[in-house]
């Protein structure tokens, strides 16, 4: 029994002292991993810490941005998406939105906002305005958010400056300058305009926003592209523009359902169509010119041409684009306007009853004489733009800091300069919400964007179709007052958001007069 005994005590004597040591190595195995757990909580939560500090520090340096001056008051709102929500917010009436209403009475004139991203300062000051626009190209250049950009294309006329931005003016005048507008447009606006109303005459009502914007669409896609509505390539150009118009000027979400992606949608395919049409052009260089796309592409075939195809096709979507939308929509809410002043409807008979009896033909067409003697018809013209505000704003960029009013804009700020806070300032227009086109009366013509009135824009940028717009309105309320009489059938109510529009149309019936 000893040699088991013996082994034994030897088992025990050498299996005794482990023990302890075996008991050390998990308490240091178990600690470890306790410690390494520990240390991964801390530099999370370290982590996590730093990440809400960058934060902070970030939220802070957007609500307060540098500046080597005294920035305009306001509130850049929440990072990145700044204000960009009360910008959009409907408004559904003719009175300044609530977004720049609120700020004016907070602020005052000048207030710094951000929208789509962009910290901006917007003024309502007339001073500071034409001070803007007289300063483009110097301290100023035309500039617009990322999304109107993109809805409009990178190279668009709006975008390029300088002698790019001439050379395109110089062009686009060939069509719309007034010896163009003496000589060829008014005798067709005049026939579009009587053609059209005979046609609506005859239905138990009429869309007026649809139907005037297909009647301009028709006449101006027609000098601008040859636009031909029965060929299959274009038969679905002016949906295409439909759908890209209601997205024009709303919140810049761009999935499916939302307008804007119906707005990228509807230049997507537009653009499709106008591309196909240069490739065809450009493969017949014999092509006699017959509109102004023919005179783009003999543009482009100069041996150093000025302009790209890129260029050219952005040049001739917005062409499209702004020859007929915003005078379409003048005249919408115009006759809107009529409807609710029968005072000024008889006032305008007067004027154009007059006309006819001086014509030898009752039945010809308007001249360039009778158009410029249409007085009252232009003060008209000039209220009804002033109320439709159709453009909410006008973008620039300063190209350095500027000081103005007291104020430092930032180099690479925006300046958005808004029409209607100018158009509806008591200051400047007594009682502004009501339709009192005597207001003008005995007041020079105004060719030109000045410090109370910039409804065509101002500065160098002054709207190129301003004369075609004005012809196009006054062709329209001779045919609509001397031939016919109308009531509201339906719709007529308005929203901004901030771009007009009618959600439920505006239709009318017509009655021929005897």
């Amino acid at each position: 029994m000893r040699p088991y005994l013996q082994l034994a005590s030897l088992r025990l004597a050498t299996t005794i002292p482990l023990a302890p040591r075996l008991y050390d190595a998990n308490l240091l195995a178990a600690s470890g991993a306790a410690m390494a757990s520990s240390m991964a909580y801390i530099a999370l939560l370290c982590a996590a810490l730093a990440a809400v500090v960058a934060l902070l520090r970030w939220a802070y340096r957007w609500s307060h941005p540098r500046s080597n001056g005294r920035l305009p008051p306001g509130s850049l709102g929440l990072p990145v998406i700044g204000e960009t929500l009360q910008f959009f917010a409907p408004n559904p009436t003719c009175d300044l939105s609530p977004f720049v209403k609120e700020r004016i009475k907070r602020y005052g004139s000048i207030f710094k906002t951000s929208v789509v991203g962009r910290p901006v300062v917007v003024s309502a000051d007339p001073e500071m305005n034409y001070y803007v626009f007289q300063q483009e190209g110097k301290l100023f250049e035309s500039w617009y958010p990322d999304t109107f950009t993109e809805i409009f294309g990178r190279d668009n006329v709006g975008s390029l400056h300088g002698f790019m931005y001439k050379y395109l003016k110089t062009l686009v005048l060939r069509l719309y300058g007034q010896e163009n507008l003496k000589s060829v447009l008014l005798a067709e606006t005049d026939a579009a305009c009587r053609g059209s109303l005979a046609s609506w005459a005859s239905q138990p009502s009429v869309e007026l926003k649809e139907g005037i914007s297909t009647m301009i669409f028709d006449l101006t896609a027609k000098k601008l592209i040859g636009y031909d509505p029965s060929k299959p390539s274009q038969v679905n150009l002016r949906k295409n523009f439909g759908a890209f118009i209601r997205g024009l000027i709303s919140f810049p979400l761009n999935i499916p359902g939302t307008a804007y992606h119906e707005c990228m949608e509807g230049r997507k395919n537009a653009m499709k169509v106008l591309r196909g049409m240069m490739k065809e052009r450009m493969a017949e260089p014999e092509r006699p010119c017959e509109d102004f796309f023919d005179h783009v592409i003999q543009e482009l075939r100069r041996e150093k041409p000025l302009l790209t195809e890129t260029i050219a096709l952005d040049l001739m979507f917005v062409l499209l684009f702004a020859s007929f939308e915003t005078t379409a929509l003048a005249l919408t809410i115009g006759v809107k306007l009529l409807t609710e002043n029968p005072k000024v409807v008889d006032a305008l008979r007067e004027e154009h009853e007059a006309i006819i009896r001086n014509r030898k033909d009752p039945d010809s067409g308007v001249t360039w004489a009778e158009y410029k003697s249409m007085t009252f018809t232009s003060q008209v013209i000039m209220e009804i733009v002033r109320l439709a505000n159709i453009v909410p704003g006008i973008f620039r960029k300063a190209l350095q800091d500027v000081e103005i009013k007291g104020y430092t804009i930032p180099a690479g700020w925006g300046i958005m300069v808004c029409p209607p806070a100018v158009h509806l300032n008591p200051e400047i227009y007594e009682d502004p919400l009501a339709f009192n086109p005597w207001r003008w009366q005995g007041k020079p013509e105004i060719t030109g964007g000045t410090k109370h009135f910039m409804a065509f824009g101002g500065g160098l940028r002054f709207c190129v179709g301003t004369d075609l717009s004005k012809v196009l309105m006054a062709t329209f309320i001779h045919s609509l007052v001397t031939k016919y009489s109308w009531r509201t059938v339906k719709g007529g109510n308005i929203v901004r958001t901030p771009g007009l529009s009618f959600p439920d149309g505006f239709h009318i019936q017509l009655f021929p007069k005897n």
